[in-house]
């Protein structure tokens, strides 16, 4: 099957899903994909595209970082499904370090555990400039009171690590509802509220696209009948298929010719910031 050719026509954004295991990050993160193909176009993923190795789909829970993208209607997002369990921390902290803004997701059920407050703090650490609050699972909580003890808990938490917790969008909802298409109070409603909260308060990055191309390396794959393929994020400058670009790194500067840009499987003519 042939590869679609990515169209550059809104601002891109990278976003992401972070929390403690089991919270919901990943149904959430089907939920905006879904929800956003219905009111502004795109693709819907499902669940099960989403957390996708065996082991993951055997546990239920992501263990590598997933990629999804979906568009809102002013921006374009490309979104990063961060794993929660606290022994896939290393990949957390690849999917965080390429995000302009995270979604942290703490269910109501549980308020926040462990690795909410690991990922908050690895947040700052990688420099995770804005972070957008999901409270997850509110149909399974009746008490209104107990709804604002965590939305509480979770600011205090996010001022602890130096974000500013009382100015943090809150978002209440429930990402099963929404995935399901329920249009109450929780479900698609609060998805919609929450991609609303992206666009408004994750300001448009500044890409450095003026200077020299530069991408650090993420991962490298050996692919039949293509060659070697790199992945990671373009910090700066803009590349080009065919160009030359050097590989610099411990041993002997190589220079080589880009035969291909990809973004989530689709071709590129460019590689920009980003």
């Amino acid at each position: 099957m042939a590869k679609a050719k990515f169209e550059r026509n809104k601002p891109h954004v990278n976003v992401g899903t972070i929390g403690h295991v089991d919270h919901g990050k990943t149904t959430l993160t089907a939920a905006i994909a879904t929800v956003c193909a219905k009111k502004f176009g795109g693709e819907a993923k499902d669940y099960a595209a989403i957390d996708s190795a065996p082991e993951e789909k055997a546990r239920g829970i992501t263990i590598n970082t997933s990629h999804v993208e979906y568009d809102s209607p002013t921006r374009h997002y490309a979104h990063v499904d961060c794993p929660g369990h606290a022994d896939y921390v290393k990949n957390m902290i690849t999917g965080a370090a390429q995000m302009d803004g995270a979604i942290l997701v703490c269910a109501a059920t549980d308020g926040p555990m462990p690795q909410t407050r690991e990922h908050i703090l690895l947040s700052r650490q990688v420099g995770v400039p804005y972070i957008v609050v999901f409270l997850n699972k509110c149909d399974l909580v009746d008490d209104e009171e107990l709804l604002e003890l965590v939305e509480m808990e979770v600011r205090e938490l996010l001022s602890t690590y130096d974000f500013p917790g009382d100015d943090t969008p809150v978002i209440r909802g429930s990402a099963l509802l929404a995935l399901n298409g329920d249009d109450s109070q929780y479900g698609e409603p609060a998805v919609v509220a929450l991609v609303e909260a992206l666009d408004t308060y994750i300001p448009e990055p500044e890409r450095a696209i003026d200077l020299p191309f530069l991408m650090p390396i993420e991962d490298v794959f050996s692919i039949s009948g293509r060659g070697t393929v790199v992945t990671g994020r373009v910090e700066t400058g803009i590349v080009k298929v065919g160009e030359s670009v050097e590989i610099v790194g411990i041993r002997d500067t190589q220079t080589t010719t880009v035969t291909g840009v990809e973004m989530f499987r689709k071709l590129l003519d460019e590689g920009r910031a980003g």
